[in-house]
């Protein structure tokens, strides 16, 4: 998995950690992700700087003999990872955990993970196959995960993606447990021991403004980035804070890993639903408002997001929302698509509100 480079890296002493992975992408969008060795992600001028590097091949040391380096076979070393996850959970009390592994990374640690902690494990998925990984499975399709919960009195379910670097859960009525829901419950944990640096939670633009109130609620503060756990790494490592995360799963420990660790923080989780008694009443303690999500195609991206009869409308809808909602008027970073949030407490009338987005848009 992803996250056990990025631990191994460190735990090692590694000068760079390297992982081939689409994510939670189908096996056509495999890349390079590379961490440095206090395993954290390259930043993005040295990312760049690489490929440029790579692109002008013919530029690039070519080491000989003795000098190319040698090889180490540490298989073994993800006993360590496996170790470390299981030290982060609690007894699981033979609770039925459904696992499912998206036929990705996480497929022989996970299982091992949870019945190390006392669980009786469903595996799903939970086979090694880079042809189906994330088809029809894991983080990013819930719903198998959903219908083997539900045949299972009382069970619970834990869905990863390819390279495990997130996970979303399943309570045992068949509801979704968000990465939202998991930053609320880990925030509160840790304000109760007086073990969260500034009263503060660092989540993105896209998380869900009952996060923010069940934040606020706790006395806490919830600091937003951009989208993209990177941005979310660096605001927790800028500000001194040690949790933050995605809606999408991706959660940060800085005290456990420097990256998303799906199957750390299932341990986690799930170790507290067991001493709350059930994962939903866990969940329960964060609201989810109703998030209204519109993608407009467009020509010129840019020109319709600072259009003033744009601007204008959102600046009225926000003042119309201010204190019980919330809008996000944003370009996408890789298709010709501006991207409407908004959220509030009338799913109606968010839809109502959207469209009127929409409407000026089109006329930009």
């Amino acid at each position: 998995p992803t996250p056990a480079v990025a631990f191994l890296t460190r735990r090692l002493g590694a000068g760079a950690g390297i992982m081939i992975s689409a994510s939670h992408n189908p096996i056509e969008d495999n890349g390079i992700k590379l961490f440095a060795g206090s395993g954290c992600k390259l930043a993005d001028d040295l990312e760049d700087e690489i490929a440029a590097q790579v692109e002008a091949h013919n530029d690039l040391p070519r080491p000989v003999g003795d000098r190319v380096g040698t090889i180490f076979d540490r298989r073994r070393s993800a006993k360590l990872y496996r170790d470390h996850c299981v030290s982060l959970g609690a007894p699981l009390e033979r609770r039925t955990i459904v696992v499912d592994a998206a036929y990705g990374a996480a497929y022989d640690i996970a299982p091992k993970v949870f019945r190390a902690l006392g669980a009786d494990v469903v595996p799903l998925h939970c086979t090694a196959d880079g042809r189906r990984i994330n088809v029809d499975s894991g983080a990013t399709n819930l719903g198998v995960l959903r219908a083997a919960v539900l045949s299972r009195p009382k069970s619970v379910g834990v869905a990863f993606d390819g390279d495990a670097d997130r996970a979303l859960f399943v309570d045992e009525r068949g509801d979704e447990v968000t990465g939202d829901h998991v930053l609320a419950i880990l925030a509160k944990e840790l304000m109760q021991k007086g073990r969260l640096p500034k009263d503060t939670v660092v989540a993105t633009v896209m998380s869900n403004l009952g996060l923010e109130l069940a934040v606020a609620e706790m006395g806490a503060t919830l600091l937003r980035t951009a989208v993209g756990d990177r941005y979310v790494l660096e605001a927790m490592q800028a500000g001194g804070y040690r949790i933050g995360g995605e809606q999408s799963g991706h959660i940060i420990d800085l005290e456990s890993n420097t990256t998303g660790d799906g199957i750390a923080t299932a341990a986690r989780v799930l170790s507290l639903a067991v001493r709350e008694g059930s994962l939903s009443s866990l969940a329960g303690q964060m609201r989810t408002y109703p998030q209204i999500l519109v993608n407009v195609r467009v020509v010129d991206k840019r020109r319709a997001e600072e259009d003033e009869a744009v601007r204008a409308e959102v600046k009225t809808i926000e003042e119309q929302l201010a204190g019980h909602g919330r809008i996000l008027v944003r370009p996408s970073g890789t298709e010709p698509l501006v991207r409407i949030m908004i959220e509030g407490t009338d799913e109606v009338e968010m839809r109502r509100l959207a469209q009127r987005v929409v409407d000026k848009i089109a006329a930009a």
